[in-house]
């Protein structure tokens, strides 16, 4: 009887340790857990902040050169006024084109919303349509003064 006691007691003994082990364990685990997370959460406001950042720059820097493009297409419409009436019917069309063209991309610049998840998309695709008008107000620049 004696022995089984004593063996019931060294069971329980051991099982006891397991489970202080386990809860050690465990406490670690959570903690590390807890930390993983919190370090997420950060790279996540990081990676906001600096969407943000860069969105406030591109803004800026899109806004300027569609300005750019509008003081442009004025001075070529004074320019213009010298040109003979069939060349001046032809660069009015094209005129009209580019500034209803830059128009929209100002619209489209001051609608934007997609938020980060299409960001590079809006970003390439909106980079190109005001290179695109830029080349062309250069072209015209150059058209006339031959």
């Amino acid at each position: 009887m004696k022995k089984g006691i004593a063996v019931l007691a060294a069971v329980g003994l051991m099982v006891g340790i397991g489970f202080v082990g386990c809860e050690k364990s465990s406490k670690q685990k959570v903690e590390k857990a807890t930390e993983n997370l919190q370090s997420a959460r950060q790279e996540l406001n990081d990676a906001q902040a600096g969407y943000l950042v860069e969105w406030e720059i591109f803004k800026t820097e899109s806004a300027q050169k569609i300005e750019g493009n509008e003081k442009n297409i004025a001075v070529f419409k004074e320019k213009m006024e010298d040109a003979g009436s069939a060349a001046q019917k032809t660069l009015a069309k094209e005129v009209k084109e580019l500034e209803q063209k830059n128009r929209d991309l100002k619209k489209k610049l001051e609608e934007y919303d997609g938020g980060e998840s299409q960001w590079a998309e809006f970003k390439a695709g909106f980079q190109e349509d005001l290179d695109r008008i830029g080349k062309k107000i250069e072209g015209l620049f150059r058209d006339t003064q031959q």
